[in-house]
Formats: C-alpha cells, structure tokens, sequence
C-alpha cells in the first residue's frame, strides 16, 4: 500500500521543486508483483493514483512552471518521472492514458513495474544504469504490445541519485489523432480518411475493400485521390509522410471523471 507519510509531488509543483534544486524525498520501495491482465484500455486504479498536473496546482507557482505542465501534457508521449527506488513521482496525460493493463510497463501503488515477471530485472538495469549517468533504449513487451522506452538520468553530473524521465515509445505507427488532423489539412473525404487510417494501420487495399463492402478497384482509386492530394508517389511514402508527422493531443482530452479518477489531494 502506498504510504500516505511520504506524498511525492505533482505536477508544477514538481517543475518548481527540481528549478530550485531542493532533493527529492526517497521512501523505501514494497516488492513489486505484477498483477493479473485487464480487458485492454482499462485504466488501472494504480495508474488514476499518480499524480498529473492540474489545474489550481499550475495557478500556484510561476508562469515558468505552469507552462512546463502544461508543455508535459501537450506532448503525446507518455513521460514518467522515477525516484531511485522505481517508485513514480509523476506522469504527464499521455502515460496515463497509455499505461492500460496491456502495457509492458504497470504500476502498483507507486511502484513502477513489468507486466511480465521475465522483463523486470531488464527494467531494474536499465534504472539502476540511470542512477550511474548512463542512458539506455529499453524494449519490453511481446508481439503488438512490444514498445520501445527511453530511459534518461536527470541527476546532476558525478551526483547519482536524482530521477530518472522515461519516454514512451508508441505501439502504432500513426496515432488516429494526427491522422485525422492531416487528412484535414489535405482536404480528404471521410472515405478517404478511412482508407488512409487502415493504410497507416497497416491493412492491405483487398482486406479494406472487403471491410468496407467495396470493390478493391474503389479502394485503388480513393488511394490515388489521396496520394495527388499529399503528393505522395507509393503508399508506403504516403504512410510515413504521417508518421513522422509532431504526435497531437486532443483539445477535449478525457477529463479525470470520464477516465474514473477522485480527485487527488495537493502535495504538502
């Protein structure tokens, strides 16, 4: 259980803590056990716990903070920020919302975790590494699941002991989201952004056509439409022309009641 004597900072609140160099508390880490999988999308309870900037917290501190949470939930990558005892001090929107009960990376309480028991001692390297100054590209999870994870010491040179940030990689090529957002900005049909979003999905032009009910042949002509539109030569170029597209974070993100959180009181 989480110890309610030792409450880690959130948000700006954080942000102000590291601008003005003040040490992080380290509470003593429990044993971590992974638990038994959820259907996919669930956001955990453990996950609703941490904390994430909100907004009477930025109000309390100074612009430089306010626009630093802000900026961490603009950003959709999921970032978590770790204490030397792999307990999550914070978590931007984005790893919220990522960390489903699928994810290679779980959280129990605040202890930061593996979904399986076989990759935990990677993840205890990869950290422990931090500690020492050094970065390292994890990879954890199998098949769709498998994602890639930047670990990035934050502590000061020859001062081991500082936090460590880790970056989600993504678990598909394209996010809907920024799809969307450039079939807008190229003037796609709504059947064309369809199409466009199973492309990037990796779905092959004969199976769209037969999950829309089509002939492959319109399926063809709605690609060539796309591609005169974005200037695209293959549809691999069209699939990597979104790719590389800067990830988009909804404006409407789901508010802490729409994902089933309480309201989580301020760090003293």
């Amino acid at each position: 259980m989480f110890d309610a004597s030792v409450r880690p900072l959130r948000g700006t609140a954080l942000a102000a803590h590291i601008l003005a160099g003040a040490p992080l508390r380290r509470p003593a880490a429990p044993a971590f056990h992974p638990q038994p999988r959820l259907p996919a999308g669930t956001v955990t309870r453990e996950a609703q716990a941490v904390p994430e900037a909100g907004g009477a917290e930025r109000e309390a501190h100074g612009p430089l903070a306010r626009c630093m949470a802000h900026m961490l939930d603009e950003i959709d990558y999921g970032m978590l920020l770790v204490d030397h005892d792999e307990r999550v001090l914070y978590m931007n929107h984005a790893a919220r919302r990522e960390l489903d009960q699928d994810h290679p990376l779980q959280v129990q309480g605040r202890q930061l975790g593996t979904a399986l028991a076989t990759e935990l001692s990677a993840l205890q390297e990869a950290l422990g590494a931090a500690q020492r100054g050094l970065r390292r590209l994890l990879t954890l999870g199998v098949g769709e699941q498998r994602v890639g994870i930047s670990v990035v010491p934050l502590n000061e040179p020859g001062q081991p002991g500082g936090p460590t940030l880790l970056v989600l990689g993504k678990r598909r090529v394209c996010e809907q989201l920024s799809v969307q957002g450039y079939a807008r900005a190229v003037a796609l049909t709504p059947a064309e952004t369809q199409v466009l979003e199973l492309l990037c999905g990796g779905v092959q032009p004969t199976v769209i056509a037969t999950m829309q009910g089509v002939a492959v042949s319109t399926v063809r002509t709605q690609i060539g439409s796309i591609r005169a539109k974005t200037g695209a030569n293959s549809i691999r170029e069209l699939v990597r022309q979104v790719a590389v597209l800067p990830p988009l974070v909804g404006a409407l993100r789901a508010s802490g009641a729409s994902l089933g959180t309480m309201p989580v009181p301020l760090a003293a």
